[in-house]
Protein backbone atom coordinates (compact mmCIF):
# COMPACT_ATOMS: atom_id res chain seq x y z
CA UNK A 1 0.00 0.00 0.00
CA UNK A 2 1.20 3.46 -0.84
CA UNK A 3 -0.81 6.53 0.14
CA UNK A 4 0.05 10.21 -0.16
CA UNK A 5 -1.65 13.28 1.19
CA UNK A 6 -0.39 16.80 0.53
CA UNK A 7 -1.38 20.39 1.09
CA UNK A 8 0.12 23.84 0.49
CA UNK A 9 0.45 25.91 3.66
CA UNK A 10 1.12 29.63 3.59
CA UNK A 11 3.26 29.88 6.72
CA UNK A 12 6.88 29.61 7.79
CA UNK A 13 8.20 26.09 7.24
CA UNK A 14 9.75 26.16 10.74
CA UNK A 15 6.31 26.70 12.31
CA UNK A 16 4.72 23.95 10.22
CA UNK A 17 7.54 21.55 11.14
CA UNK A 18 7.19 22.46 14.82
CA UNK A 19 3.45 21.66 14.80
CA UNK A 20 3.99 18.41 12.88
CA UNK A 21 6.86 17.17 15.03
CA UNK A 22 5.18 17.86 18.39
CA UNK A 23 2.92 14.80 18.29
CA UNK A 24 2.50 14.92 22.06
CA UNK A 25 0.41 18.08 21.50
CA UNK A 26 -1.77 16.59 18.75
CA UNK A 27 -4.66 15.52 21.02
CA UNK A 28 -5.13 19.14 22.13
CA UNK A 29 -4.72 20.48 18.58
CA UNK A 30 -6.30 17.80 16.39
CA UNK A 31 -9.84 16.69 17.27
CA UNK A 32 -9.41 13.24 15.69
CA UNK A 33 -6.47 12.31 17.99
CA UNK A 34 -7.45 10.69 21.30
CA UNK A 35 -4.00 10.50 22.91
CA UNK A 36 -0.27 10.38 22.25
CA UNK A 37 2.13 9.04 24.89
CA UNK A 38 5.89 8.97 24.74
CA UNK A 39 7.03 5.45 25.60
CA UNK A 40 10.81 5.85 25.29
CA UNK A 41 13.53 8.04 23.84
CA UNK A 42 17.01 7.22 22.51
CA UNK A 43 18.81 10.25 21.14
CA UNK A 44 16.80 11.68 18.24
CA UNK A 45 14.44 8.70 18.11
CA UNK A 46 11.45 8.32 20.35
CA UNK A 47 8.74 5.71 20.52
CA UNK A 48 5.20 7.03 20.89
CA UNK A 49 1.85 5.37 21.34
CA UNK A 50 -0.72 7.15 19.18
CA UNK A 51 -4.49 6.82 19.20
CA UNK A 52 -6.92 8.49 16.86
CA UNK A 53 -10.32 7.82 15.41
CA UNK A 54 -11.68 7.70 11.92
CA UNK A 55 -15.19 9.12 12.32
CA UNK A 56 -15.73 7.31 15.62
CA UNK A 57 -13.79 4.13 14.75
CA UNK A 58 -10.84 3.93 17.18
CA UNK A 59 -7.34 3.13 15.91
CA UNK A 60 -4.09 2.80 17.87
CA UNK A 61 -0.44 2.10 17.10
CA UNK A 62 3.11 2.57 18.37
CA UNK A 63 5.66 4.30 16.18
CA UNK A 64 9.28 5.34 16.23
CA UNK A 65 9.55 9.03 15.37
CA UNK A 66 12.64 10.89 14.18
CA UNK A 67 12.42 14.65 13.51
CA UNK A 68 15.07 16.02 11.16
CA UNK A 69 14.70 19.83 11.08
CA UNK A 70 17.82 20.35 8.94
CA UNK A 71 16.33 18.37 6.02
CA UNK A 72 13.38 19.12 6.93
CA UNK A 73 11.70 15.73 7.33
CA UNK A 74 9.84 13.68 9.92
CA UNK A 75 10.02 9.90 9.81
CA UNK A 76 7.79 7.36 11.53
CA UNK A 77 8.01 3.59 11.54
CA UNK A 78 5.07 1.76 13.07
CA UNK A 79 6.35 -0.85 15.53
CA UNK A 80 3.10 -2.15 17.11
CA UNK A 81 -0.48 -2.49 16.00
CA UNK A 82 -2.18 -3.66 12.81
CA UNK A 83 0.02 -1.30 10.77
CA UNK A 84 3.33 -2.60 12.19
CA UNK A 85 6.04 -2.04 9.61
CA UNK A 86 4.41 0.99 7.99
CA UNK A 87 6.92 3.66 6.95
CA UNK A 88 5.71 7.27 7.08
CA UNK A 89 7.54 10.35 5.81
CA UNK A 90 6.55 13.98 6.20
CA UNK A 91 8.36 16.19 3.69
CA UNK A 92 8.39 19.98 3.39
CA UNK A 93 9.13 21.79 0.11
CA UNK A 94 9.28 25.58 -0.19
CA UNK A 95 7.30 26.92 -3.17
CA UNK A 96 6.32 30.38 -4.40
CA UNK A 97 2.78 29.89 -3.07
CA UNK A 98 3.77 28.41 0.31
CA UNK A 99 5.17 25.18 1.69
CA UNK A 100 4.09 21.90 0.13
CA UNK A 101 3.68 19.43 3.00
CA UNK A 102 3.40 15.80 1.95
CA UNK A 103 2.77 12.72 4.06
CA UNK A 104 3.70 9.42 2.39
CA UNK A 105 2.70 6.07 3.88
CA UNK A 106 4.06 2.71 2.73
CA UNK A 107 2.89 -0.61 4.12
CA UNK A 108 3.42 -4.20 3.08
CA UNK A 109 0.99 -6.13 5.23
CA UNK A 110 2.43 -9.64 5.51
CA UNK A 111 -0.82 -11.47 6.13
CA UNK A 112 -1.12 -14.56 3.92
CA UNK A 113 -3.53 -14.15 1.00
CA UNK A 114 -5.45 -11.10 2.24
CA UNK A 115 -2.65 -8.75 3.40
CA UNK A 116 -2.31 -6.71 0.19
CA UNK A 117 -6.08 -6.52 -0.26
CA UNK A 118 -6.65 -5.26 3.30
CA UNK A 119 -3.79 -2.77 3.05
CA UNK A 120 -4.73 -1.43 -0.40
CA UNK A 121 -8.53 -1.39 -0.06
CA UNK A 122 -9.19 -0.72 3.64
CA UNK A 123 -6.20 0.52 5.65
CA UNK A 124 -4.88 2.93 3.00
CA UNK A 125 -7.98 4.65 1.62
CA UNK A 126 -10.33 4.30 4.57
CA UNK A 127 -8.04 4.92 7.54
CA UNK A 128 -4.65 6.33 6.51
CA UNK A 129 -5.76 8.81 3.85
CA UNK A 130 -8.66 10.08 5.95
CA UNK A 131 -6.68 10.60 9.16
CA UNK A 132 -3.65 12.10 7.35
CA UNK A 133 -5.91 14.46 5.39
CA UNK A 134 -7.58 15.71 8.57
CA UNK A 135 -4.17 16.15 10.18
CA UNK A 136 -2.82 18.24 7.28
CA UNK A 137 -5.93 20.43 7.05
CA UNK A 138 -5.81 21.23 10.78
CA UNK A 139 -2.06 21.92 10.78
CA UNK A 140 -2.67 24.26 7.84
CA UNK A 141 -5.33 26.12 9.86
CA UNK A 142 -3.06 26.43 12.88
CA UNK A 143 0.08 27.46 10.98
CA UNK A 144 -1.71 30.00 8.77
CA UNK A 145 -3.47 31.51 11.80
CA UNK A 146 -0.02 32.14 13.31
CA UNK A 147 1.37 33.64 10.07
Amino acid sequence: MHAENSIVIRARSERIFELACAVERWPELLAHYRWVREISRRGECRVVEMAAHRDGIPVRWWAEQVCEPAVPRILFRHVRGVTRGMEVEWSFAERADGVLVRISHDLRLGWPLIGPLVADRIIGPFFVSDIAGKTLRRIKQLAEADA
